[in-house]
């Protein structure tokens, strides 16, 4: 099984990743774990992603499809991955698609987390007062929101169109949430 997740920040993307990484023996990729790894390694990618973060500028397109695509061909990923973080725009989930098709694999669900932003932000910020953090305000909570909003959300229709869309409530307590993304995956 081949997943993305989607929603904004705080929306319980990777608590559910996690769940589905024990309950199926999928992988959870992270692009920024990705990203690290790779510098770390000082792989040829790893180098070339290491340049373009030192002067200052986003990893390209090509880069990321290049690392997901060594990534995915890992013995971890046989039983499939979830990508969290990963497309964040139409060009990326295109160029994801050609990638993955020229390896005989696909995108088998896409799932959408739906929240209320204002409740969202009120819910990370009493937890944040609860575990004493401060990096999470309401100013920077409503900046992750705009920046989710603007150049995330737009791709939701593109899957949408495709059939592969599913829609869960974010809102919802954590076990719900997951009994219905386990049914939305024709698990549950």
């Amino acid at each position: 099984m081949n997943l993305i997740i989607l929603g904004p920040p705080g929306a319980g993307k990777g608590t559910q990743a996690k769940r589905l990484e024990e309950k199926f023996g999928v992988k959870q990729l992270s692009t920024g774990e990705m990203l690290r790894a790779a510098v770390a390694s000082g792989s040829p990618i790893g180098k070339e992603a290491k340049a373009v973060m030192d002067a200052g500028l986003l990893v390209s397109d090509d880069i990321m499809i290049r690392m997901i695509s060594e990534r995915v061909d890992q013995p971890d990923c046989t039983r499939g991955f979830i990508l969290d973080g990963f497309p964040r725009n139409v060009a990326q989930a295109k160029a994801l698609d050609v990638m993955l098709a020229d390896k005989g694999l696909a995108i088998d669900h896409v799932v959408e987390f739906k929240v209320d932003e204002d409740a969202m932000i009120d819910r990370i910020l009493r937890r944040a007062a609860e575990e004493g953090r401060s990096d999470d305000n309401e100013e920077t909570l409503r900046k992750r929101m705009a920046v989710y909003r603007e150049q995330t959300a737009p791709i939701i229709p593109y899957y949408r169109d495709k059939g592969a869309l599913k829609t869960i409530d974010g809102m919802a307590p954590m076990d719900a949430v997951t009994a219905e993304l386990e049914i939305a995956l024709g698990a549950g």
